[in-house]
């Protein structure tokens, strides 16, 4: 696992996702996809765990548990892994 990014200071919070868990969590979080141009997010874990993988040409996989949120840099293809129980929202900042 490598250190997981920081959102800039330059990104403003515009909004939320429903919480989600591990039979809620929609079929296309746990497929490869992006945010747009300029869209950054955070996963927020609010109880139990997930993997938040990162594709491409140097993969990354994340542990992100409450307290540890995963950022999601725009247009980087991701998905979640919510095999194990959870609960989860995906802020939005641009």
């Amino acid at each position: 696992m490598l250190n997981m990014k920081s959102l800039p200071g330059s990104v403003t919070y515009y909004k939320s996702t429903p919480e989600f868990n591990e039979t809620s969590t929609p079929l296309a979080l746990r497929r490869d996809h992006t945010t747009a141009a300029g869209v950054w997010a955070k996963i927020n874990v609010l109880e139990g765990a997930l993997t938040y993988c990162i594709s491409g040409d140097t993969p990354e996989a994340h542990i992100l548990t409450v307290g540890a949120a995963g950022i999601i840099e725009p247009q980087v293809k991701h998905y979640v892994d919510v095999s194990i129980p959870v609960r989860f929202r995906v802020d939005f900042y641009r």
